[in-house]
């Protein structure tokens, strides 16, 4: 079962604690833009939803924020549509 996610802006991630394992999505900040750069979730927990409620939970921070959001990760590209990439 995953914990909370949490947001660590110092260190430019949001992480979640599952069943003892660590899941992670970092970013980058510069100006009014946000990157996400990694999605990682440990190898025997994927496939079960928890990098995608990761993703979730950043992209919805970066609305909030009103930054521009890009990425060169693949798994957030998957969740960005074209009108939301800056």
């Amino acid at each position: 079962m995953m914990d909370t996610i949490k947001h660590q802006p110092d260190q430019h991630c949001f992480i979640a604690q599952v069943n003892g394992s660590l899941a992670k999505l970092e970013y980058d900040l510069k100006d009014h833009s946000v990157t996400f750069t990694s999605t990682y979730v440990p190898f025997r927990l994927r496939g079960k939803g928890y990098a995608e409620k990761l993703v979730e939970t950043g992209l919805s921070w970066a609305r909030q924020q009103g930054y521009d959001i890009s990425t060169t990760c693949w798994y957030v590209e998957k969740h960005l549509t074209p009108d939301l990439v800056g």
